[in-house]
């Protein structure tokens, strides 16, 4: 009986994204520095171009290197930023797609900024929490910028998971709160809504302040809960 388990055939490309992700997983080619030029890298692996664009395109797209024109290819310096914005196009494709995922990146959101906002009430300095107050100082200016209201918002909820001390948090925050923002535009916007989340807003804070982790955490439940039923409520009266 011949054997189910047939060996594929490589392509080139697939060869040398190898040889190149030894080379930087090595540190021969670390981190910031660029990559040889096309033509030393045909020559030196025996490929011709296509190969070595198409494995490029492979680092590029993996967030492992960047591409620009006119240059030669570089590493990319790790960071929580830019490994979750490499999956932000495919989060809304998804999104679009399948409707029924915003209702669990909601609940996700709601899970993890609740937490945040305990921690935040647990670890937050004075110097953490003058700059939530400058953050909701900024947010209540951008009323007369509506424009800039949603991207104040998100730095307000930003700026909360920053006192964690962990990176990948305020990474995570802002992704998912990018990957849904154009679900929530129109009730941020509402008449009334722009008052009303700047007093939730200052409601965390007191809390946080206060270090009362509880508060903190109930207030950032209630605030995100609230836009999540008005979300909700907003889309009924659409579809009646």
């Amino acid at each position: 009986m011949p054997d189910q388990h047939i060996i594929q055939r490589r392509k080139l490309y697939h060869e040398v994204l190898d040889r190149l992700l030894q080379r930087i997983r090595s540190g021969e080619i670390a981190a910031g520095e660029h990559l040889p030029s096309e033509r030393d890298l045909m020559e030196a692996y025996g490929v011709g171009r296509p190969a070595i664009r198409e494995a490029l395109q492979s680092l590029a797209r993996s967030g492992i290197v960047e591409i620009a024109h006119g240059e030669r290819a570089r590493v990319v310096v790790p960071t929580a930023d830019l490994l979750i914005a490499q999956v932000a196009g495919g989060a809304k494709h998804l999104l679009r797609m399948q409707p029924d995922t915003l209702d669990h990146l909601k609940e996700a959101r709601v899970f993890l900024e609740a937490g945040l906002a305990r921690i935040a009430a647990e670890r937050a300095t004075l110097d953490d929490i003058a700059r939530l107050r400058m953050r909701l100082r900024e947010h209540r200016a951008s009323l007369i910028e509506i424009d800039q209201f949603l991207a104040r918002d998100m730095a307000f909820h930003r700026e909360i998971a920053a006192i964690s001390r962990n990176p990948i948090f305020p990474a995570a925050v802002e992704a998912t709160f990018n990957w849904a923002s154009e679900y929530y535009r129109s009730i941020v916007r509402a008449p009334g809504a722009e008052e009303l989340t700047l007093a939730e807003h200052e409601r965390i804070i007191d809390a946080i302040a206060g270090h009362d982790a509880a508060a903190a955490e109930q207030a950032m439940r209630d605030h995100l809960l609230r836009a999540n039923s008005l979300y909700r409520a907003s889309t009924a009266s659409q579809i009646t």
